[in-house]
């Protein structure tokens, strides 16, 4: 987000998270709403860059210290090698230096191969590789005693990995952490976002990451941290072609990453928030392909995860840009009837669900503010299902029909016409289905050759299924999202 921009009203993240908080929320942000490039003027704008897989990881051990620290290992797995090395997340490498066990850099490995000259002209070249990084590293002054320490101990880790691979060149766990300490000295230089040195220490971890990869391709962790240093470096060129560069890389590396490791929301949620910056750069023929995208990939973050707060808010923000955008062009979503209209409810539900879960966080409030009268109220969404009589949930097609429900905090219910909002539980109306929050078990999509055709919803609860029917693909994915938010929302208040 551009620090200039003064007419947005909402902003990414909060630069001051409460102190128990799982979200790793940089002092700069910098991913925008989905609109034109020359137009800054949407006053919604998504999240920052989970700069750490541990934004919402349960293993709270990976964790870096530092809530600033953007770079670490997404989860526990330890890469093995036939030498015995590891890699390390950067929690444990500084944990492992402050303590004072760094006699490691002293020790040779028993394991060390017979020098070639082959050999010998590849720890030249990573000699005076490493000494050009050295370089860099050394460089760099913290701005206060902190910052200080923490360099002085990220040099001594910098120089134990650059000894690493003199003497194996082929030692990918050590080019891995090396490229580890590259970028988290990048993030250690002064506030200067634009420095040379951060940029050139961010090239000189892509590089490491680069030789980690292809020496082991399944390095999924390296994949992971290498787009989130390719994203801080298209950060610091604005709206550019060179930018628009980097960005496809970071999204072609975000997705290698969760190919190798699809169980990871965070990897999902920074792939989305990497489209949605790229589609603010590409010519407008190509922005709703990427701004799709974006939300497809926002969306299987929140499947995985359905509390992960952050890619719930990012994906309502990249709702309200997609309304703006068709609002202003007067089209519909990808030719399907989603008018924008409806676009803007269903960003406003998933801020809403964002805000329920962090209620604490000013970002999330400011957001809701904004949205409040896009909601339905008293519900949080109203829309058409089709849906067979009360009772007979595998009815004859012909008996099925196209009605209102309306979801809120209590559940899911059908109105019938001439009942509307005025209807409440235990009336004299129509027999109505009326499904109760704590009673779902489960709520899917579903195929099935006994339904009526369309994309069906599977409701199960502890009295048994419910099945309706959605008006498209496009509205089959917002009831399933509202629903399952509204369950985890109370869920997580039964705790």
């Amino acid at each position: 987000m551009s620090t200039d921009d003064q007419r947005s009203e909402l902003q990414n993240g909060d630069a001051n998270p409460e102190p128990d908080s799982d979200l790793n929320t940089p002092e700069h942000t910098t991913i925008q709403s989905t609109d034109n490039v020359e137009d800054n003027s949407s006053p919604i704008q998504s999240n920052d860059n989970d700069k750490s897989p541990q934004v919402v990881d349960p293993e709270p051990a990976t964790q870096v210290s530092d809530t600033q620290n953007p770079i670490e290992s997404k989860d526990n797995e330890q890469l093995q090698k036939d030498e015995g090395n590891r890699t390390f997340t950067m929690r444990e490498l500084l944990n492992e230096l402050k303590n004072g066990d760094g006699d490691q850099e002293s020790q040779v490995s028993a394991g060390t191969d017979a020098v070639t000259p082959r050999r010998s002209q590849e720890t030249t070249q990573h000699t005076e590789k490493n000494s050009a990084a050295m370089e860099l590293i050394n460089s760099i002054t913290g701005s206060d005693e902190e910052g200080r320490s923490r360099q002085r101990i990220l040099t001594f880790a910098a120089k134990r990995y650059a000894s690493a691979i003199e003497r194996n060149p082929d030692d990918y766990d050590a080019l891995y952490n090396w490229a580890l300490v590259l970028q988290e000295s990048a993030d250690n230089v002064n506030s200067d976002t634009s420095s040379p040195s951060k940029d050139a220490l961010l090239e000189e971890a892509c590089k490491k990451y680069d030789e980690a990869t292809r020496l082991n391709p399944t390095l999924h962790d390296a994949y992971y941290n290498w787009a989130i240093a390719i994203s801080d470096r298209a950060k610091m060129r604005g709206r550019t072609k060179e930018a628009e560069e980097l960005w496809k890389q970071a999204t072609n590396n975000y997705e290698k990453a969760v190919q190798l490791n699809w169980n990871s929301p965070q990897a999902l949620n920074n792939w989305g928030l990497a489209l949605q910056e790229l589609s603010a750069i590409v010519p407008a023929r190509e922005k709703q392909i990427i701004v799709k995208s974006a939300i497809s990939k926002f969306r299987a973050a929140i499947q995985l995860q359905f509390d992960f707060h952050r890619a719930i808010y990012n994906l309502g923000t990249v709702l309200y840009g997609l309304a703006e955008d068709t609002s202003r062009t007067g089209g519909t979503m990808g030719g399907h009837d989603v008018s924008p209209n409806e676009l803007y409810s269903q960003s406003a539900i998933y801020i809403a669900a964002a805000h329920a879960l962090k209620p604490n966080y000013s970002v999330y409030t400011s957001a809701l503010k904004l949205v409040r009268s896009m909601l339905p109220l008293p519900y949080l969404k109203v829309g058409y299902l089709t849906a067979p009589p009360v009772g007979q949930p595998i009815a004859p097609h012909c008996d099925w029909k196209h009605t209102q429900f309306v979801l809120n905090h209590e559940g899911l219910q059908q109105i019938h016409n001439g009942e509307q909002r005025h209807m409440v539980s235990g009336s004299n109306g129509r027999p109505a289905i009326k499904i109760d929050i704590p009673n779902i078990v489960s709520v899917s999509a579903c195929q099935d050759l006994s339904l009526p055709p369309g994309p069906a919803i599977c409701i199960d609860t502890i009295h048994g299924p419910t099945y309706l029917i959605a008006e498209s693909w496009e509205y089959l994915d917002t009831w399933l999202d509202a629903i399952r938010l509204v369950y985890t929302i109370f869920a997580r208040d039964v705790r």
